[in-house]
């Protein structure tokens, strides 16, 4: 089997399951770490038997593709190296600090005819991936991303921490440009906002009301869709989904899906029965995966699951979002 030569840049909190996933995926052979904390970049070395690299151009060097984990200011010029060094490039979400920082890469990434994948997880998130075959087209969007306060992230506004997430999926599943937004956040424990709602109404009549929190007391991670004939309901927390539907489901039943017969509403000939569906669990590790698909991408020079273009969009929308926000009411 063909596999690709990675090295992963930043070994932090994230970093380190970085590690731990590509060392067990068949595609990869991971070839060394860096980090600029020396201590730090040791310790993982020694915990997973792997090789550290103090200079990040001597990794580089041996690299087919690397995996960059640093703090988002240290985006750009991280990845800008690897692609001037012909490495393909996976990068956490926000694709970079600054727009115009991402619309440099892209280029560059193209360029070089070299891939650049984008961490958005939520798309690898079992209770997402359990949907894939239902048609998704949601005219009503409804988002709960709330967090217990942590100080690390409280750096930068609640929508690059937490609502990047739900933008992206909403831009993924809503196919029309946007027509307004309305924005209102307040900084409760930071310089930043904290807790912060968006409404965003698109051009077709769709309309997503997200909410974002890292003051809550509990949390949650939610998304109710509702569309033509169908309620649904998936929590990337737990890792599950459920669906109300009033179509016929039987076509579902060849993928594993088995609806529940609920009952009937409506009378005579607008009569329409109830189904409840719930999906069959995808068990999957969910950065192990986007790893493996990186590495397919590359392998069998195939587009990326999730773009530089497509992250580059959620990053436009977070920032319009924040100067929205800063703007006086």
């Amino acid at each position: 089997m063909k596999k690709i030569k990675l090295g992963i840049i930043g070994v932090g909190h994230l970093g380190r399951y970085h590690v731990q996933v590509a060392k067990d995926i068949s595609q990869i052979d991971l070839v060394g770490i860096h980090d600029i904390n020396r201590e730090r970049l040791k310790e993982i070395s020694q915990c997973y038997n792997v090789t550290p690299y103090y200079d990040v151009e001597e990794l580089l060097n041996l690299c087919d593709a690397v995996s960059i984990v640093v703090p988002t200011h240290a985006h750009f010029e991280i990845a800008t190296a690897a692609l001037n060094q012909h490495c393909h490039v996976f990068i956490e979400k926000p694709i970079t600090e600054r727009v115009e920082q991402g619309e440099k890469l892209i280029a560059l990434a193209k360029q070089k005819n070299l891939k650049l994948q984008i961490g958005h997880i939520e798309r690898f998130n079992p209770a997402f991936l359990c949907l894939r075959h239902i048609k998704l087209s949601p005219m009503f969007i409804e988002a709960h991303r709330l967090s217990k306060f942590n100080p690390r992230g409280t750096d930068v506004s609640v929508i690059l921490d937490l609502m990047i997430h739900d933008i992206d999926i909403v831009l993924k599943l809503v196919d029309s440009p946007i027509n307004f937004v309305h924005a209102c956040g307040v900084g409760v424990v930071s310089p930043s906002e904290d807790i912060a709602n968006v409404r965003i109404e698109f051009k077709n009549g769709a309309v997503a009301n997200l909410t974002a929190s890292r003051i809550s007391a509990k949390h949650m991670r939610k998304m109710r869709l509702f569309q033509r004939d169908q309620y649904i309901s998936i929590d990337f927390l737990n890792k599950k989904s459920e669906i109300i539907s009033l179509k016929d489901n039987s076509y579902l039943r060849q993928f594993g899906f088995n609806p529940i017969f609920l009952g009937e509403i409506g009378e005579n000939d607008q009569k329409k029965e109830v189904y409840l569906i719930k999906p069959p669990l995808v068990e999957v590790n969910s950065l192990k995966l986007e790893l493996q698909e990186f590495a397919t991408s590359i392998i069998e020079d195939k587009d990326v699951p999730v773009s530089g273009e497509e992250a580059l969009a959620a990053l436009r929308l977070a920032y319009k979002i924040i100067k929205l926000m800063k703007k006086p009411q």
